[in-house]
């Protein structure tokens, strides 16, 4: 990310500086990898320190059925239920040790309650729904599409418009950046890159409030989730500046990269962490080499594991194909198009497809819930029929 600021900071940092009353604000360091990595400094009417309460946690620990696999796997993600509370609604379908894959299809607003997960890095997908996320950097409008990324500790509220919502959420155990390919030594996004500083939303309208009483946080971490009160608001900052912040950023806005033939998955890229990358499939052109074939070529995972979440369109390489479908294609066995679909795609000018893919260089391991939703014979649809 790059430098951003919101409300009112001192001209230098670690400085007195005072509220009207006379009163210091109080500073607060948010910074990654200890103090050597990106950072934010947030000034609080209120220390953040002062806790009321905490009560007993409550594990939310995925429940793991399989954690060594080698087949492809389908999930109807869709299926998953519907839950008032968005905690409550967070499933978890994949995971290992550097991310976990969770699918959540939450009603209602939060608004008795914040949360901050201090165990991740969060990359939430916006499927269905709209609202706003509330966050002590300020608020960001939200709609379908969006991907909303929200370092770890960040103190938020989700704010939904309607209780018709659908959510895919990658838990990062590593920072969320964008891909290194596409900045300079500076941080700034290449001209080639795929999207730009124009197309991240940062936080808007700070709102700052100056309240006490017992404001219930559930803090996550260590996948326990631990209810604490606290005396002040914790959205009581008067401003913050850094490099660190929640951000939204389109599927919409990212703009494809095509070529005369097929171009690989890397293209797609669209944010990194560590053990895994997420990539972004949109409308585009296919290839307009003369002898081009459009759908992809069968690849074998020799190291990763492939994870595609399908959102909208129609996908030139598969069949019966759904909203909401999950497809994991683990390391170490090839897949590609469905049968048909090859010669299908050849004098196709371009597709709408619409998809976040998810690769992993450790395996993923199934949870019970995943079983649950799962298309049992996925593995057999490369058979002729």
């Amino acid at each position: 990310m790059h430098y951003f600021a919101l409300g009112q900071v001192p001209a230098k940092r670690h400085t007195q500086f005072r509220q009207p009353n006379g009163s210091l604000y109080h500073e607060e360091l948010f910074s990654t990898e200890g103090f050597s990595d990106l950072s934010a400094l947030l000034y609080h009417i209120n220390p953040p320190t002062q806790i009321v309460q905490v009560d007993e946690p409550r594990s939310i620990a995925p429940t793991v059925v399989e954690d060594k696999q080698l087949k492809h796997r389908a999930f109807d993600g869709f299926n998953i239920p519907a839950t008032d509370q968005y905690l409550d609604s967070r499933i978890p379908i994949l995971v290992n040790a550097d991310l976990k894959i969770i699918l959540a299809a939450p009603r209602h607003a939060m608004t008795e309650h914040f949360f901050k997960n201090a165990d991740s890095d969060e990359v939430v997908f916006v499927h269905q729904g709209s609202g706003i996320l509330r966050t002590m950097y300020g608020s960001i409008p939200f709609g379908p599409g969006d991907y909303l990324v929200i370092p770890r500790g960040t103190i938020h509220q989700f704010h939904f418009d309607t209780p018709d919502n659908r959510l895919m959420i990658v838990e990062s155990a590593s920072p969320i950046v964008t891909p290194k390919k596409y900045r300079n030594n500076f941080g700034q996004l290449l001209e080639h890159a795929p999207f730009c500083e124009r197309d991240i939303r940062k936080p808007q309208h700070l709102k700052t409030y100056d309240e006490q009483g017992q404001f219930l946080f559930y803090i996550k971490k260590q996948d326990q989730l631990w209810p604490y009160y606290y005396l002040n608001h914790p959205f009581d900052v008067i401003g913050w500046d850094g490099y660190v912040y929640p951000y939204a950023f389109s599927i919409h806005d990212f703009e494809p990269i095509t070529g005369r033939v097929h171009q690989p998955p890397p293209v797609h890229q669209t944010f990194s962490a560590r053990g895994f990358v997420i990539c972004s499939f949109v409308p585009r052109l296919f290839d307009y080499h003369p002898q081009a074939i459009p759908a992809p070529y069968n690849h074998s995972n020799i190291d990763s594991d492939e994870v595609l979440y399908y959102v909208d369109g129609d996908f030139m390489s598969r069949k019966h194909v759904e909203k909401g479908m999950i497809t994991l294609h683990p390391g170490g066995i090839p897949h590609g198009p469905h049968p048909g679909t090859v010669e299908k795609s050849i004098g196709a000018k371009e597709t709408h497809e619409l998809a976040v893919m998810v690769d992993t260089f450790r395996p993923l391991q199934i949870t019970r819930e995943a079983l649950a939703i799962e298309q049992g014979d996925y593995y057999k649809s490369w058979l002729p029929e």
